[in-house]
């Protein structure tokens, strides 16, 4: 784990870290035991909220898919212009997490788990009102930025807070909202354009968003600061007090909070982001970074573009539309197509929080990215079948990456990436693939496309088990060593 810049000073043998508090298993005084830490409901408050930050995130980027026919049409846009529109939210995603995300260091969780939705709701309230081309990529980004910000801030929240034993699961199934939202808003952008079948229609699919945003940006006033981040800033007795506002029980236990004071150590050199690449850190960084662009030219191109790539499969591409009921007709039925494969990522990620602990990290990761590679394959299958088959072909292999993804790469490398080292690079792939992939389908076509994403998905397998750094079951304190 990253040095901290401070050292640990026992006042006293009754002094804990906050960890040990929130692992400890009560002792009721009927004497009533417990199996396993029992979470508190400001744990399950954190959690929620945070998770929430995740469907926002699934919801926003692969609605993209819906609006942009809609979106295109409206504005006129060019294939150059629609990978701007299509990227906008991902690079905001990139650039929130990386200047953004670690504000939380400095400013407090609380504060930045407030602050980034309060903006992710600015922008969509502008979004839902934007006039012309530019306007509406400067919102798309604003939107992402915010996303991007909560990106950490969400993960350490719910790590800061939570038992150890339930750390893996509850942050996959935090990670399953990503998912869930994945999924509503394709569903949402079906519902909308049956309700309005019109061009606009893609300023109602995003305004169902802004109440819900609201709601959980309140919601995020009523949580408690994180002790970690408190009594490492040297507020002792507002730590102490956090924790037992996070761990309120009936009966109440603990009945006293004493934590472990922390003294800052000026002397202690902070480390630099150049660390990440020398000695024994290099090898983690690779092994957190490169499966993980790898997993999203999949995820995200293939999220995306699948209402699109549907259509095309349907017959109803863009050569085919003649008229505005035309598209809408074509979006109603890809989106209702793209709602069947989307599902497929809820259960990848509900059989990935089943197994991850019992199979390890690595495994898993190796098979989905596999997995990945001959869903590819299957859905490229489908460009030279006719009729119903190149239904069946295209929906199958998009249905199979969905669930090899979220099982393996997409759920996977979000856990470790938390467990070895923070990374950024999953909005650098996310950016580069949808920015890239409208223009790329018009240049090369669909197969040399498909193929391209099956070669970085074998990829992927191959560089994680080169680097392998197995976590499952791992102190945090001693990984890599």
């Amino acid at each position: 784990m990253a040095d901290t810049g401070v050292t640990i000073k026992h006042d006293h043998a009754a002094s804990k870290t906050v960890q040990e508090y929130i692992d400890e298993l009560p002792v009721w005084p009927d004497g009533t035991t417990v199996k396993s830490t029992p979470m508190t409901a400001m744990q399950w408050r954190i959690w929620t909220l945070a998770a929430f930050g995740k469907f926002f995130e699934g919801f926003v980027v692969f609605l993209g898919g819906v609006t942009l026919p809609l979106i295109s049409r409206e504005f006129h846009l060019v294939a150059s212009e629609k990978g701007f529109v299509t990227s906008a939210s991902l690079a905001g995603i990139l650039v929130g997490t990386i200047s953004l995300g670690g504000l939380a260091d400095y400013f407090g969780r609380k504060r930045m788990f407030i602050a980034e939705m309060i903006i992710f709701c600015l922008f969509l309230a502008l979004l839902i009102m934007v006039g012309n081309f530019l306007s509406l990529v400067i919102c798309l980004f604003g939107v992402g930025m915010a996303l991007g910000c909560d990106y950490p801030t969400a993960h350490m929240i719910i790590s800061e807070n939570i038992p150890s034993l339930s750390r893996g699961r509850l942050v996959l199934g935090a990670f399953a909202f990503q998912a869930i939202g994945a999924m509503s808003g394709i569903i949402v952008g079906a519902v909308v354009l049956i309700l309005d079948p019109s061009i606009s229609a893609w300023r109602w699919m995003y305004a169902t968003a802004l109440v819900p945003a609201i709601l959980i940006t309140l919601g995020r006033f009523y949580i408690t600061e994180s002790a970690n981040w408190l009594i490492v800033r040297g507020a002792h007795e507002k730590a102490e007090a956090a924790v037992k506002r996070l761990l309120h029980r009936k009966p109440t236990y603990p009945q006293t909070v004493s934590l472990v004071r922390k003294v800052a150590d000026e002397e202690r050199a902070k480390p630099s982001i150049f660390a990440l690449f020398k000695g024994h850190n290099l090898r983690a960084t690779i092994f957190s970074s490169v499966p993980w662009l790898c997993q999203d030219l999949g995820t995200y191109g293939i999220g995306v573009f699948t209402p699109t790539l549907i259509a095309a499969a349907l017959g109803s591409g863009p050569d085919k539309i003649r008229s505005p009921a035309d598209l809408v007709a074509s979006g109603i039925h890809s989106a209702e197509a793209s709602a069947l494969t989307t599902s497929l990522l809820i259960v990848g990620i509900a059989v990935a929080i089943a197994l991850s602990d019992r199979l390890g990290r690595i495994r898993l990761q190796i098979f989905g990215f596999l997995g990945c590679a001959v869903g590819l394959a299957i859905a490229t299958l489908s460009i030279d079948a006719t009729g119903a088959m190149k239904i069946y072909l295209i929906m199958g292999g998009v249905m199979f990456f969905n669930f090899m993804t979220n099982l393996g790469p997409n759920a996977q490398t979000y856990l470790l990436a938390g467990e070895v080292f923070p990374t950024e690079v999953r909005g650098l792939g996310a950016v580069a693939t949808t920015f890239g992939f409208p223009i790329l389908l018009a240049t090369i076509g669909t197969r040399s496309l498909l193929y391209i994403l099956v070669v970085s998905s074998v990829f992927g397998a191959i560089v994680t088990w080169l680097y392998r750094i197995e976590t499952t079951g791992v102190n945090l304190d001693r990984i890599g060593q």
